[in-house]
């Protein structure tokens, strides 16, 4: 029986397997963003609460802290990603001039980072000879090997604070819901806050390695302890000024 031959290596390889998105810079933002928006608003109203006011001034509370925690959170999630993205290019640019002024020692340097990852010396010459054939190629490749980064695939700012804003938006608006529809007491805000931190654990354990019981549990506990101390904090503050 014969030997079967090597692939046909200008076939299209077929791909069996698909990854996740875990560079879009959107998962990061949302996440956090929504836990960030139920705990923080949350824990505000419990802390107003506390300090025993009416509900009137809990909506007001209620309502200018989901305002201003979304445009926070937005314009810090902007300016961060945006910071990072533009030190990656700066970092790109550099392996750029590199390659443009020093070509042959920028090839040296890729032949020895495959022969470090287990390659003999004349094949990773010969691999960093064909990559460096195409300067785009080449840039990608140092870019990946020694920045950790894809040129093509850097996060976007917008994308990222728009993520942040809708996501911190809609946690921080599930405490504020039962008191606009005419709750008076906190055990409905409660609940639903709750519930809100237990669920949005879960569905972040469907793009983890994390079971969603213990997420949802984990988020649950984190959330409810910071509440209780700013609740705690509203009322001995409230009981002080009284």
């Amino acid at each position: 029986m014969s030997e079967p031959g090597p692939p046909d290596l200008e076939k299209q390889a077929e791909i069996h397997h698909a990854h996740r998105d875990i560079s879009g810079g959107w998962l990061r933002p949302a996440v956090f963003g929504a836990m960030d928006g139920l705990v923080s608003n949350f824990a505000l109203i419990a802390g107003v609460v506390g300090g025993q006011v009416d509900s009137q001034v809990v909506v007001i509370t209620g309502l200018a802290g989901l305002a201003a925690g979304a445009f926070s959170m937005a314009a810090g999630e902007y300016t961060s990603v945006a910071s990072q993205a533009e030190l990656a290019q700066a970092e790109i640019e550099v392996e750029r001039r590199e390659l443009t002024h020093r070509p042959h020692a920028e090839q040296r340097e890729l032949a020895q980072l495959y022969m470090s990852r287990g390659l003999d010396r004349d094949l990773a010459w010969e691999v960093a000879s064909q990559l460096s054939k195409n300067p785009e190629a080449a840039l990608e490749v140092h870019a990946r090997e020694e920045l950790g980064i894809d040129p093509d695939d850097l996060p976007s700012p917008l994308v990222a604070a728009v993520s942040s804003f809708g996501s911190f938006a809609l946690g921080a608006f599930l405490p504020v819901l039962p008191y606009l529809l005419g709750a008076t007491a906190i055990w409905p805000a409660m609940v639903l806050a709750m519930l809100g931190l237990f669920l949005c654990g879960a569905i972040v354990s469907t793009v983890t390695a994390r079971s969603w019981w213990y997420a949802g549990t984990r988020q649950l506990v984190l959330g409810g302890l910071a509440a209780g101390v700013t609740f705690l904090v509203g009322r001995v503050v409230g009981v002080g000024l009284s």
